[in-house]
């Protein structure tokens, strides 16, 4: 007879066996049903299937406990070498690259991605992302307190939502709800970045769909925060510190120049550096240069200084004497823009003719920054305009785009500017720098004004919008003013009527385009060179230069009035009028056309001279009306 005692003991130990199997292979909690299942196919006893019942939830425990250790060691290891990875990065970019890829790696989330503070504008923007795919989410501006992110950013402490649309304990706004919804988020765990007391940013770890953030994901992101925060002063330090050493190597250049005069030539080298750093101009350089010499320095264009001084200078590389001045070209390959001149100052020292010479070098580069930006803008607003123009198959969307980098709106109301410069250049080189200066300005011009420009056919196209209260006629005369004075010439502008939704609209640029250069042609033929105009101020012309032909606009423009008082009061205005004309303006006769009395024509053209206005029978305006007429005619329905 066997042993209970024994019996027990040898079903425990047996019952163990199965579970240390599974713990060693490291299977899932699903395959700890499995023993005890298998015991009853088997038909074990139950003394074995119950100690099975008790080993299983001590087998489930050493489990957990095992997978708890394997994965905080795992988080401490990706920390750890989060830690060394970012140490040695020194790009701030590369920084943040990094640490949005190891935050969506780490928490295995569709999308991470960190927002930076901005102190300036008080609000926190989306700074650089990971598994996004809408740019309108990627870039996002939260204000403080708005949205997750926001509420972060502002009170420094992690939130998460399982799903973002339902929860209302943080601030929506349209604008930030319509990015998360583009990028089709649903759950969103963030934490603050924080140096100190102070939060600089937010990093987030979001998914597509619902998803509940366990406490130990929320503090190993929050750990991994802590580390960013840290890289990113790093490299923000770094940054310092090599634009700090680049400073001191210009400062050692001066030193070994002249090391007696070390505290006045540091003092050039940041007064200077201020100047480009803040966006100053030549004239900027040249009074501050002034200041310190203790003289009066001038920049000269390159036509307006000393020849050959000009050119001995910049064949040298220094300033030379020239009578009682110092001429220090301001000179860019080989090309003379012009000089920095220091006037009645002979006596000059090795020191300062050097300023003077590192002057020129700082107006030199500021002129070809200016110029290079200029024509780089001049070019991508004149390649636009000109795929317009040319009505290529152009996808709408990708135009848009191309115009809003220029600040410009397609869908909004414009006109088309036609200019060309008057007066017959002397020859082929002075005609094509007019040219030249007519684009410049023209291009100036539109970039002021949200618009286009690109030279064509020997003058300059414009594309520029309509502003409130403006007429395509008020809008080409003052073209012509503002071009006139700027290249010091005479330049007559056409313009063609309003047109908008450009980008759908392959051919209506070329369309406005043709119509602004037949009125263009129109003022010269009428001896208005210098002047700008449209084709409504031509009267019954304007029909004749109009592209599209605007006959109903024309009529309403004529006898618009008219044809309103006549629909409004059951009148009969339009009729008399008709009749007047056709008795050769005669009430006489117009009353026997008519069958009425003769008072009543005179009583009906009385009310016609208070809706047209006083000159209504003017041969100009007389012209225009019997032709506002027939048209009315023509273009009414017919009546059977």
């Amino acid at each position: 007879m066997v042993n209970p005692v024994s019996m027990s003991s040898d079903h425990v130990q047996s019952a163990e066996v199965p579970f240390l199997e599974l713990l060693a292979r490291g299977a899932s909690a699903d395959a700890y049903e499995q023993p005890e299942l298998l015991a009853r196919a088997e038909g074990r006893p139950a003394e074995w299937i119950a100690a099975l019942r008790r080993a299983k939830p001590l087998a489930l425990r050493v489990r957990a406990e095992l997978e708890g250790r394997r994965r905080r060691e795992a988080e401490l290891s990706a920390l750890f070498e989060t830690a060394h990875d970012l140490a040695g990065l020194r790009d701030l970019d590369a920084v943040l690259q990094a640490i949005v890829q190891r935050a969506r790696s780490l928490l295995g989330t569709d999308v991470a991605y960190l927002s930076l503070n901005d102190t300036e504008r008080g609000d926190t923007y989306m700074r650089v992302t990971e598994g996004s795919v809408a740019a309108r989410f990627q870039q996002l501006r939260l204000g403080m307190g708005e949205g997750l992110g926001g509420l972060v950013a502002q009170t420094a402490r992690p939130y998460v939502t399982d799903d973002y649309f339902k929860d209302d304990r943080f601030q929506h706004t349209l604008t930030i709800d319509a990015g998360v919804r583009d990028e089709g988020l649903v759950a969103i765990l963030g934490v603050p970045l924080t140096l100190g007391h102070h939060v600089i940013g937010v990093l987030f770890a979001a998914d597509r769909r619902a998803r509940v953030f366990e406490r130990e994901q929320i503090a190993l992101l929050g750990s991994f925060a802590a580390l960013a925060a840290a890289a990113i002063d790093t490299a923000n330090l770094l940054a310092e510190t090599r634009s700090a050493l680049a400073g001191l190597e210009r400062a050692n250049e001066i030193i070994r120049d002249r090391s007696g005069v070390i505290e006045r030539a540091s003092d050039v080298h940041d007064r200077l550096a201020e100047l480009v750093l803040r966006g100053g101009g030549v004239h900027d350089v040249a009074a501050a240069v002034s200041e310190i010499l203790d003289g009066t320095v001038e920049f000269a264009e390159a036509a307006a200084a000393p020849a050959a001084a000009l050119e001995k200078s910049g064949a040298q590389g220094h300033a030379v004497l020239h009578d009682d001045d110092w001429i220090a070209a301001v000179a860019a390959g080989g090309e003379l823009l012009g000089a920095l001149v220091l006037r009645g100052h002979p006596g000059l020292d090795p020191v300062d003719q050097r300023t003077l010479e590192r002057a020129a070098m700082v107006t030199s580069l500021l002129l070809l920054a200016r110029r290079s930006a200029a024509e780089a803008e001049q070019r991508v607003r004149g390649e636009l305009l000109d795929d317009l123009l040319d009505a290529r198959a152009r996808d709408p969307r990708l135009l848009r785009e191309r115009a809003a980098r220029l600040h410009a709106d397609l869908d909004a109301l414009h006109v088309v500017l036609a200019a060309r410069l008057e007066g017959e250049p002397t020859d082929a080189d002075q005609e094509a720098d007019a040219r030249r200066r007519l684009a410049a300005a023209a291009s100036h011009l539109a970039a002021t004004r949200h618009g286009l420009a690109a030279a064509r056919d020997g003058g300059t196209v414009l594309l520029l919008p309509l502003g409130p209260g403006d007429t395509a006629t008020d809008l080409a005369r003052r073209a012509a003013r503002h071009l006139g004075t700027a290249v010091h010439a005479t330049v007559t502008v056409g313009a063609s009527a309003p047109a908008q939704d450009l980008a759908t609209r392959p051919g209506a640029v070329a369309t406005a385009y043709a119509e602004a250069t037949r009125c263009l042609e129109a003022l010269r033929v009428l001896g208005r060179r210098g002047d700008g105009a449209a084709a409504e101020d031509f009267g019954f012309l304007g029909l004749i230069l109009a592209g599209d032909r605007d006959i109903p606009g024309f009529v309403d423009r004529t006898i618009g009035e008219v044809v309103a008082y006549d629909r409004r009061r059951g009148t009969e205005l339009l009729r008399t009028l008709d009749a007047y004309f056709t008795c050769g303006m005669s009430p006489a006769r117009t009353k026997d056309e008519l069958h009425v009395h003769v008072n009543t024509v005179a009583q009906r053209l009385e009310r016609v001279g208070r809706l047209l206005g006083d000159d209504w029978q003017s041969p100009a305006r007389a012209l225009e009306i019997q032709l506002a007429l027939r048209l009315h005619r023509l273009s009414a329905p017919t009546r059977h």
